[in-house]
């Protein structure tokens, strides 16, 4: 059954007291440095439980009978839509089981498990082998599925985004949805789509399982045969759903990919210029923006969707980490340098002269491969970027020292 506006808008009304619309600010950056006209942030991550499925599992989970609310409900996620329905079905009363790959973030188990009171299950490597055992404990004990993706409620409580967007920004013209197993992009899709046509929506997946991308160029629902590793663990889904397909092939104008390192640049540049966490899925969209993958972009009012800001702050430090190294400001260097006393001072005094921050250094005489009366200095470094990476290793050689980028 397809979605309709008027599902949509019959969603909103349903959800209108328990969820709050979430704000979408422009940004002065990103305006600024990119070729469109205004770049809108939809901030989903700032929704209770930190991400946008909890409108379509409160809206699922209120178009339940009272027979169905007594027997249960069972889910399978990586972990936002596990929240959500946990969240609400707290709420209102109802036991909720929540089947989670094994790999998931431990904020997400913890908040699903600890905050919201569901049980949880860890079973399987990705989000399909969870699907699989929560439809074995579905039959076993009489549960009501509640699909992250592949149902109309779940969709039409999803679409409830475009419709704020719509209103939040009227003059819109193109909207960028990450894409998973495809239920927000359908439901924000029919919501603008059904309004406004001249609207355009792009999909962005991550390249290491981009599913939807290889159903729609294939002509028919595909399902990848390994599914790669992913930061953007939240749209890790192998195959689209049936009916979420057919929305996304009517409905959506392209779907793109990225790659992990511009999803991590993307998490930093967040973080850094919109004071906004954002998990990898939640950062997908502006990655491809800023990485060229939408052209059609240039010169238009476009709105990125940050879908969800749960991402484990582990994984943050990470990023962080590599985001610097690949921007310049952090990097490692290796220089051979006579043995003899003093010449230690007179390169950290060199570096500092250069104006860069020594984080970390190794000295080293027996296991590096200096020759006799040379010695190795690992030495890692803040720095501003690239420019000044270069000057630095410039003036180290010129002391006469080898210097390497390690």
């Amino acid at each position: 059954m397809m979605v309709t506006l008027q599902d949509i808008q019959a969603a909103r009304e349903r959800i209108r007291t328990a969820l709050r619309p979430t704000p979408c600010p422009a940004s002065d950056y990103f305006t600024e440095r990119t070729d469109c006209a205004v770049v809108y942030f939809k901030l989903e991550n700032l929704q209770r439980t930190g991400a946008f499925k909890e409108r379509g599992a409160l809206n699922k989970l209120l178009t339940l009978t009272e027979e169905e609310k007594r027997r249960g409900v069972i889910a399978a996620s990586a972990g936002n839509h596990a929240q959500g329905v946990a969240y609400h079905a707290r709420r209102l009363g109802i036991r909720a089981t929540i089947v989670m790959p094994e790999r998931t973030p431990l904020i997400k188990v913890t908040r699903t498990r600890d905050d919201y009171g569901a049980r949880v299950v860890l079973k399987g490597a990705n989000y399909d082998e969870a699907y699989a055992e929560a439809l074995r404990i579905q039959a076993a004990e009489n549960l009501v599925f509640v699909h992250p993706f592949n149902d109309p409620h779940v969709i039409a409580g999803q679409g409830t985004i475009g419709l704020e967007l719509l209103e939040q920004c009227p003059d819109l013209e193109l909207v960028i949805v990450p894409v998973g197993g495809g239920g927000l992009i359908s439901g924000v899709a029919v919501a603008l789509k059904q309004t406004n046509p001249r609207i355009q929506v792009v999909g962005v997946q991550a390249s290491t399982i981009a599913s939807m991308k290889a159903s729609l160029d294939a002509g028919k629902r595909t399902e990848l045969t390994a599914a790669g590793t992913t930061i953007a663990d939240g749209i890790a889904v192998k195959v689209p759903g049936e009916l979420t397909f057919e929305h996304v092939r009517k409905y959506v104008d392209a779907v793109v990919t990225v790659d992990e390192e511009e999803i991590a640049a993307a998490i930093l540049m967040m973080l850094e210029q919109e004071k906004s966490v954002a998990e990898g899925a939640g950062a997908a969209g502006l990655a491809a923006l800023v990485n060229g993958r939408i052209p059609q972009a240039k010169g238009k009012r476009v709105a990125i969707i940050v879908g969800g800001g749960n991402i484990d702050m582990n994984v943050i430090s990470r990023i962080i980490e590599r985001g610097l190294v690949k921007a310049g400001r952090l990097v490692q260097l290796e220089v051979r340098l006579p043995d003899r006393p003093g010449m230690l001072a007179r390169l950290t005094t060199q570096i500092a002269e250069m104006r860069a921050n020594v984080v970390d250094l190794h000295h080293d005489r027996a296991f590096s491969k200096a020759g006799l009366g040379e010695a190795t200095v690992e030495v890692m470094l803040e720095t501003t970027g690239h420019a000044h990476i270069q000057e630095l290793m410039t003036a180290l050689e010129a002391q006469g020292w080898q210097v390497a980028r390690t």
